[in-house]
C-alpha cells in the first residue's frame, strides 16, 4: 500500500524524543487531539509545536545528515572517503558527488521524508493557527499563538531552504495533506518560485517574532526575531546566487565556467539581484542594530561552551541553536569532531568519535600562525588507548584528515563523559546543532554591503558600519590582545576593491566556519565550489609538498607524555635543535612516495571526483579523474523510492 504521503510528507510522531529544552520532551499524547481543540488552547498548540523542534532531532535531519555529511564535500571539508572509497553506494560515494538515485537509502531516502515530515506539521500548525480564534487577539494568548505561527513559518522555510540546497527543484507543497489524497501527489516547483515564497513567510515571521531573551523561554534554542531575518538573508542571497538548473533559464546569467550545456549554472539578472541584496541588507542590518546579538571576544570560549551544551547568554553569538538531547539524539562531537579510536580508559568503551568530516593541511597553512581559529579548527592527532593509558597521539602524513576540533569530547561536562563511560554502544552527544552564527551574519552583511556599495561604502538601510568594518570585526577576534595587531596587518592588506573585497570575504568565511555546515552552500551559490576545490588540489601540489617541513616537532604539556602542546607545533620550519622537543612526525612536506606511487596524490586525484562532469588537468601533469558526467553536478540524486512512491509526479533529473 503506497504511503498517503507519496513524496514523503509524513509526520513521524517521535515521542519521547528529548532536545535541549525539557519543554520539548512531551510531544504525544495531546497533539492526537483534533484539530479544532489543539488550536484553541495555547498550551496544546505549543506541544504541537514543540513537536516539530524534535522531529528536527532526528538523524536524517539536523541531528546528522544536513549538518555533518550532506554538507561536505568542499574545499577545505571532506567526507573521510578517499581513493576507491570515492565511488562507493554510500554516504562516502554521495559526498564526492558520486551518488546516484540506488545510493545511500538511509540518508537520500530518509533527509527527504524528514523533512518533509517537518515540513507538513509546519502545515498543520500554520493552517490550524491561522484559523484559530485566539490568533488576532490583543492578549497574552494571542501574542503567544502569534509567536508560535512565527516559529512554524521559520522552521518550514529553514526546512525548504535545505531541500533545495540538496536536490535543487522540489515540491512545494503549503497545506496540510488530505486523507482523500486530492493534494498529496505534488511535482517539482521552480527553486526561484519557493525561495520567493519563503522571502514572504521570513518577512511575516520576522514580525510575530520576539528578540532572544525579550520573551521567557525564547532563548538561543528557539527561533526568534534575529534567526528568522537572517535566515530570511540566507535565503535572498542564495535566490541571487548561481544554481545549476534543471533548464536554462530565459533572460538568467549563465557563468562563463564550470556550466553544463544542459544543465546550466545560472543566477538572475543584474536587477533582481540587486534588489535582493537589497532586501538581505534591510535584515542583516535589523540583527546589527538591535544589539541582540555580538560577538564573544573569544572563539574558543564560545566553542567551549557548545560543547559543554551551555547556553551563551551574555553574548548569543549562536542566534539559533536547534535542542538536542544528551544520549537521545545528537551527532556533533562524534561524527564530526576529535577522534577517540577506539576504547579508551577515560572515554568508555566505544570511543565515540568517528570524525568522519575531516578537514585539510591546505586549510591549517592558510591560517595566521597567530589565529586561534587554527588549532580548534585542524586537529592533526587523536586521541588513542596505548599500554592503559588514554593518549594524544599524531596522525602522520595525512594532509586530507585532520580532524575539525570545534567539537572536542575532552571540553565535554561530567554528565556526557559519564554516559559515555556506562556504555558499549554510540552516545549521542546532546550538542546542538548551531545553525546561524553572529560571526556568520556579520561576513553576510560584508558581503551584502560590498556588492552594493564596495568595501568602505555605505547603502540605503546599512547598520552604520562598512563591510570592511564587518569583515574585521570577524577577523579581529580570532587573535589575543597581544597579537591584534597581526589582525590589523592583515585588514591592512585586504584590497580596497571589490573584487579583491570579496576574495577576503571567502577567505574569512573558511577560517570562521569550517566543519559548520555552512562553506559547500556559499561556494555553489558563488559558483566556486569547482575552482575552489581544484585550487585547494593545486595548493598541496604546489605549496605544500616539499615547501613546508618534511617533518614537525611537538612537546607535551606533561610529563607522562599524553597531551600534546598543539601550539608548540614546528609547522613552519624546522628547529635549529631539535633535542628540545618532546616528539616528532613525518609531516604534510613529504610528498609520500612508495615504490613510485604517491598515496597522498591519489587520494588527492579521489576527492569530490563526481564534481567537475570534465578531466580536470592540475598543473605539473596531475590529473584529476571524473566520474561524473554533468558538469558542476553538486546536487542529490532523488532516492528510487522516493520516485516510484510519486505516482509520476516526480523524476530525476541532471543526468541520473
Amino acid at each position: 500500500m503506497k504511503s498517503i504521503y507519496p513524496i514523503s510528507v509524513i509526520a513521524l510522531g517521535l515521542a519521547g524524543l528529548a532536545t535541549g529544552c525539557e519543554d520539548f520532551l512531551d510531544q504525544n499524547s495531546e497533539s492526537e487531539l483534533n484539530t479544532e481543540t489543539v488550536y484553541s488552547s495555547v498550551y496544546y498548540t505549543g506541544l504541537r509545536v514543540n513537536k516539530v523542534y524534535g522531529l528536527l532531532g532526528q538523524d536524517q535531519t539536523y541531528s546528522q545528515i544536513i549538518p555533518i555529511v550532506s554538507s561536505t564535500n568542499s574545499d577545505c571539508e571532506l567526507v573521510d572517503g578517499l581513493g576507491e572509497n570515492c565511488t562507493k553506494a554510500n554516504e562516502r560515494g554521495v559526498m564526492n558527488y558520486n551518488g546516484t538515485p540506488s545510493s545511500w537509502e538511509k540518508g537520500l531516502g530518509r533527509v527527504w521524508s524528514g523533512l518533509y515530515g517537518v515540513i507538513e506539521d509546519c502545515n498543520l500548525n500554520i493552517e490550524g493557527i491561522r484559523n484559530s480564534s485566539l490568533v488576532d487577539a490583543d492578549n497574552s494568548q494571542g501574542k503567544a499563538m502569534r509567536r508560535y505561527l512565527g516559529e512554524s513559518l521559520t522552521l518550514r522555510a529553514m526546512a525548504y531552504l535545505d531541500l533545495i540546497r540538496l536536490f535543487g527543484d522540489v515540491p512545494l507543497k503549503l497545506e496540510k495533506s488530505k486523507s482523500d489524497l486530492s493534494n498529496a501527489y505534488v511535482g517539482k516547483t521552480d527553486r526561484d518560485v519557493i525561495l520567493d515564497t519563503l522571502l514572504l513567510n521570513l518577512d511575516e515571521a520576522a514580525e510575530l517574532l520576539p528578540w532572544a531573551g525579550e520573551v521567557a523561554d525564547y532563548t538561543t534554542e528557539r527561533t526568534t526575531r534575529g534567526f528568522a531575518e537572517a535566515l530570511y538573508a540566507q535565503v535572498a542571497l542564495t535566490r541571487a546566487g548561481y544554481a545549476i538548473r534543471e533548464s536554462a533559464k530565459p533572460g538568467y546569467v549563465t557563468a562563463s565556467e564550470f556550466s553544463d550545456a544542459q544543465y546550466p549554472t545560472q543566477r538572475p539578472d543584474d536587477e533582481t539581484r540587486k534588489a535582493l541584496y537589497e532586501k538581505a541588507l534591510a535584515k542583516l542590518s535589523d540583527v546589527i542594530k538591535s544589539g541582540k546579538h555580538s560577538l564573544n571576544p573569544s572563539f574558543e570560549d564560545e566553542w567551549y561552551l557548545v560543547n559543554q551544551r551551555t547556553l551563551d547568554k551574555s553574548y548569543q553569538e549562536n542566534i539559533f541553536e536547534i535542542p538536542m538531547g544528551l544520549a537521545v539524539t545528537g551527532e556533533l562531537g562524534y561524527t564530526i569532531g576529535v577522534r577517540v579510536n577506539k576504547e579508551t580508559s577515560t572515554f568508555g568503551p566505544k570511543g565515540n568519535s568517528s570524525g568522519k568530516q575531516v578537514t585539510t593541511a591546505m586549510l591549517l597553512y592558510s591560517y595566521d600562525e597567530h589565529d586561534s581559529r587554527r588549532d580548534i579548527t585542524c586537529v592533526p592527532y587523536q586521541i588513542k588507548e596505548d599500554g592503559g593509558v588514554t593518549k594524544e597521539m599524531t596522525l602522520g602524513n595525512n594532509p586530507f584528515s585532520l580532524y575539525i576540533g570545534k567539537w572536542d569530547v575532552r571540553k565535554m561536562n561530567d554528565e556526557w563523559l559519564q554516559a559515555a563511560k556506562a556504555s558499549s554502544d554510540k552516545v549521542m552527544t546532546g550538542i546542538n546543532c548551531i545553525r546561524m552564527r553572529y560571526s556568520q551574519l556579520l561576513l553576510l552583511y560584508a558581503e551584502t554591503l560590498n556588492e552594493l556599495a564596495g568595501p568602505t561604502g555605505h547603502a540605503t538601510g546599512d547598520a552604520g558600519i562598512t563591510a570592511r568594518e564587518a569583515l574585521a570585526m570577524v577577523h579581529s577576534r580570532a587573535f589575543s590582545e597581544a597579537d591584534k595587531g597581526y589582525a590589523e596587518a592583515y585588514m591592512a592588506s585586504v584590497p580596497t576593491d571589490k573584487d579583491g573585497f570579496f576574495e577576503a570575504i571567502v577567505d574569512e568565511n573558511a577560517w570562521e566556519l569550517t566543519g559548520e555546515g555552512v562553506r559547500k552552500f556559499d561556494l555553489i551559490r558563488w559558483n566556486l565550489l569547482v575552482k575552489k576545490t581544484n585550487e585547494m588540489k593545486q595548493q598541496y601540489l604546489d605549496e605544500i609538498v616539499g615547501k613546508v617541513p618534511k617533518k614537525v616537532y611537538f612537546n607535551y604539556t606533561d610529563a607522562a607524555k599524553t597531551k600534546i602542546d598543539v601550539k608548540s607545533f614546528t609547522w613552519y620550519s624546522t628547529p635549529s635543535n631539535t633535542s628540545d622537543y618532546d616528539g616528532e612526525m613525518t609531516s604534510y612536506g613529504t610528498d609520500d612516495l612508495k615504490d613510485g606511487a604517491s598515496k597522498n596524490r591519489s587520494n588527492l586525484a579521489s576527492i569530490s571526483c563526481g564534481l567537475g562532469g570534465v578531466t580536470t588537468e592540475i598543473k605539473g601533469g596531475f590529473v584529476a579523474p571524473v566520474t561524473g558526467t554533468v558538469i558542476n553536478r553538486n546536487l542529490m540524486p532523488l532516492y528510487q523510492t522516493t520516485v516510484a512512491d510519486s505516482n509520476g509526479t516526480l523524476e530525476n533529473s541532471y543526468g541520473w
